[in-house]
């Protein structure tokens, strides 16, 4: 399909002889992903769509209590801090973006007005100012009102290096205006052709200037309100142990008419998948349960009880492993895995190669995942105008010995390959739950055909995913050889999810370990392609750019893909919620009801 084509059907939805939802099918047909085709009618002025659940309930309050298991328990409630998608989506029930995403990838206005559009004089037509209207009548949970003050000041807050917030990359290069109580508008230092990030989604959630005013910079961490929250969301804040358990109470003064139906909330943390899996689809215990990393076959047997289902929706998430190029086990500085050392022998290219091909996706998949991923060795998989069709998986054993014998590793005693008395001895790390573990053993016993010894080591996802900077156990902190876990993609676009291979995210002591580039690596051709990629508005060129990122990283196999993965969740039978592969859990718990 060709520009023409597009353009030709793009004029038909306006005039109403072609339905939306045609045309995102027409789209998905030749390969363009309903995210992809639903920012095509946004950019030529075809509104969003509404939100994708409807709202039955006619009034507000009277549906009781809500409960929710993030198995993976939150530590803290402050979203700008949030670098595990567990306190992202606990922050998210307190705080609010000015738009999120749906599962179809329709931007949807929450503490906005309405969706910026060239119609609407909201985009300017170079591509470099952004100009949002903000909802009128909204109140802070402490009933103060929200006004552009609060959007101007969580730029203030995020883009400041001393604040050290895990969103920086998202506000530290643009300009933020207040035009008046409730209008701000955005300039970007170059046409942005993916102008949704800041602001929106998980890194757009606007806190109170009243409550964080005083902690902009060095005194970030101090905030009371990190962990008791003053936000705008459907429920308000009524306690929170870290780890364990956080509750809240429907906010009577909520924005969104007759919203939200709960009177209560829950969100219990700790346990694990397959526990959380069995408290609501076979005892109906609960409500809901997120990230339901459980075999598939386990969960169909559970779903046979008839108490809950499974929704499983696209996403652009990625499981894969970090091979580290620097060494976790010397101090330097105050920190280990720095930037100023090299790892003994995982600096070696042909060792990580050889590592990759000791990878068996296909039985990860087939045996372990199911619905819940499939095999890849791209970083990017969704929309799929943005994976490389370059990028290929294979696992070989006697391949991956030929190279390691071919770069002088001999085998020792022990069996262990060596060379220059340094061994290819490992320390395996991820987060504790029954696929990691089966998928870390699978991976260890084709390493011991190959000479490589891996010593598995299996976190509390609640510390493994914490922010706590004192924790030497987090993934971000990557003190260890290897590390697995999943990353999310947080909107319908690569852009902002790529930037965890540029030099300036890389993870220290300096920024509190919350930089995106966990993997220490850098490469001056990524990052120059990744700058092209964010001001480049032709979008085969961009994608073309953006492309070269994933692949940079992965044809060094620092980074090695395994599945790209598909979110599940689970519900009781009763409980209407709005599931985004886009965006998080929460992102529209306002309109969750029971039937």
């Amino acid at each position: 399909m060709n520009e023409k084509e597009i353009r030709g059907m793009v004029a038909d939805v306006k005039e109403g002889s072609l339905s939306r939802r045609s045309f995102i099918q027409r789209m998905a047909a030749v390969g363009i992903t309903a995210p992809i085709a639903s920012q095509i009618l946004a950019w030529n002025d075809v509104a969003m769509a509404n939100a994708t659940l409807p709202y039955k309930p006619t009034k507000a309050g009277g549906g009781g209590p809500l409960k929710v298991l993030l198995w993976q328990a939150p530590t803290l409630l402050n979203p700008h801090f949030a670098s595990g998608t567990k306190d992202q989506i606990a922050s998210r029930i307190f705080f609010e973006p000015l738009a999120g995403w749906d599962k179809e990838g329709n931007l949807i206005p929450c503490l906005a007005a309405e969706v910026p559009s060239k119609a609407n004089g909201g985009l300017s037509a170079d591509g470099t100012q952004v100009t949002w209207k903000l909802k009128q009548g909204v109140k802070w949970h402490d009933g103060k009102p929200f006004t552009a003050d609060d959007v101007v000041f969580t730029w203030e807050y995020a883009k400041d290096p001393a604040t050290a917030a895990y969103t920086t990359g998202s506000y530290k290069d643009i300009k933020v205006e207040k035009v008046d109580d409730y209008t701000i508008k955005l300039t970007f230092a170059a046409p942005t052709p993916f102008w949704a990030d800041p602001f929106v989604g998980v890194a757009g959630q606007i806190l109170p200037k009243h409550h964080f005013g005083e902690y902009i910079g060095a005194k970030s961490r101090e905030a009371p309100a990190n962990l008791k929250p003053v936000g705008t969301g459907p429920y308000k804040f009524v306690e929170f142990k870290p780890g364990d358990i956080l509750t809240g109470a429907r906010n009577e003064d909520y924005h969104i008419k007759n919203q939200p139906h709960f009177d209560t909330l829950e969100v219990k943390g700790g346990g694990d998948a397959v526990s959380a899996a069995r408290a609501v689809l076979q005892t109906g215990e609960y409500d809901y349960a997120w990230n339901l990393q459980v075999e598939d076959e386990v969960l169909k047997r559970m779903e046979t009880g008839g108490r809950g289902k499974i929704s499983a929706v696209a996403s652009g998430d990625i499981e894969f492993i970090i091979l580290n190029p620097t060494d976790p086990w010397t101090e330097v500085d105050g920190e280990r895995s720095s930037i100023k050392t090299k790892h003994p022998t995982l600096s070696d290219p042909k060792v990580r190669e050889a590592i990759n091909l000791l990878i068996d996706r296909d039985s990860i998949q087939k045996f372990i995942y199911g619905r819940g991923g499939i095999a890849t060795a791209s970083f990017v998989n969704e929309p799929k105008q943005f994976k490389s069709s370059k990028l290929k998986y294979e696992f070989n054993i006697d391949k991956a010995n030929k190279i390691l014998d071919d770069a002088g590793y001999k085998r020792g005693a022990d069996g262990v390959r060596e060379k220059d008395g340094k061994k290819l001895k490992y320390v395996y790390q991820t987060s504790i739950n029954a696929p990691r573990q089966k998928t870390q053993a699978i991976i260890k016993q084709a390493c011991q055909k190959a000479g490589i010894d891996l010593e598995l080591k299996s976190v509390t996802a609640s510390v493994f995913f914490s922010s706590d900077v004192a924790n030497p156990d987090t993934y971000t902190k990557l003190y260890v050889d290897m590390e697995m876990y999943t990353t999310t993609q947080p909107q319908p676009d690569p852009e902002r999810f790529l930037n965890q291979f540029t030099s300036w995210e890389v993870a220290n002591k300096e920024n509190k370990w919350l930089g995106r580039n966990v993997s220490r690596y850098t490469d001056p051709a990524a990052d120059e392609a990744y700058k092209a990629a964010q001001k480049e508005l032709d979008p085969a060129k961009r994608a073309a750019l953006l492309i070269k990122v994933n692949e940079i990283f992965c044809e060094a196999n620092i980074i090695l893909p395994l599945l790209s993965r598909t979110r599940v969740a689970a519900s009781v039978n009763n409980v209407m919620h709005d599931h985004s592969g886009w965006d998080v859990d929460t992102w529209n718990i306002a309109a969750w009801y029971r039937t």
